[in-house]
């Protein structure tokens, strides 16, 4: 197999096929003064979704919770991503990021381990 120049050793791009956007809360100040976080899209790229369901026990109630692991490419754009300033939008439904893995600090992908964020009654 051939390598060309734009293959990263240990990342399949073939594998990267979900287009996801990252979303980064920014304070905004109202005309009134008041402070308040607005979501605002930062970036978007491909990743490789790895998702499962499970079923949790609350109260006696059972609900579904979904997690889902991203891989992406690195870049100088997701260098400083938090779980605390960013949030994955990925096919309509908004996911939390609970931890972010630079993978050993390679630059070559990052993790994400993200779970969807509870629907507001």
């Amino acid at each position: 197999m051939s390598e060309n120049r734009y293959s990263i050793p240990g990342v399949r791009i073939s594998r990267m096929n979900e287009r996801i956007t990252i979303q980064r809360s920014e304070m905004v100040v109202d005309r009134y003064k008041n402070h308040s976080n607005k979501w605002e899209d930062y970036y978007s790229c491909y990743a490789y979704a790895s998702t499962f369901e499970r079923d949790e026990t609350e109260s006696e109630i059972t609900t579904e919770e979904r997690q889902i692991t991203f891989e992406v490419r690195y870049c100088s754009e997701l260098q400083n991503l938090t779980s605390t300033g960013y949030r994955v939008v990925f096919h309509e439904e908004t996911y939390n990021i609970e931890s972010v893995d630079m993978m050993n600090y390679q630059r070559r992908k990052i993790r994400l381990k993200c779970r969807r964020e509870k629907e507001r009654q």
